[in-house]
């Protein structure tokens, strides 16, 4: 099992958690080809939307990725993007800056944005349970 982070603003998470699915790096296969059913995945949102510039910079959905494959879908004429299910826990947005010094994938705790930047990675799992631990308040939802 492995525990991933995605970068989106919390705009497009919502929708995701409706849906019940993710969408990673602007809608490239490769991350989510990189999940395997029964991986957690957890969503950061700088921004409250992708759009704007209000900041958020909070954890804001955790799931489990679904033992679908990956798909496209058509959003628009020029924009199909891949995606993924998952299913999304009941949770708290929790604020990263608390935790900023309890993270051991955050190397500068000065620059501590700057692992978010690729969009996607793998976190170990001590952070996860961290960021977990704040997070979780009930049982899985969708699909």
């Amino acid at each position: 099992m492995k525990y991933w982070i995605t970068v989106v603003s919390k705009d497009h998470i919502t929708r995701g958690i409706a849906g019940g699915f993710i969408q990673a790096n602007h809608g490239k296969p490769g991350p989510l080809k990189r999940m395997q059913p029964g991986d957690w995945v957890i969503n950061y949102s700088p921004k409250q939307s992708m759009s704007g510039t209000e900041p958020l910079q909070a954890f804001t959905a955790i799931g489990q990725v679904a033992h679908d494959g990956i798909y496209q879908h058509k959003m628009s004429e020029d924009f199909t993007p891949y995606r993924r299910n998952v299913n999304y826990y009941p949770c708290t947005e929790t604020p990263i800056i608390p935790l900023v010094d309890e993270l051991s994938f955050i190397a500068n705790k000065k620059s501590w944005g700057y692992p978010f930047r690729f969009g996607f990675f793998e976190l170990p799992e001590k952070d996860f349970e961290l960021i977990k631990g704040c997070m979780l308040v009930g049982e899985a939802v969708g699909k």
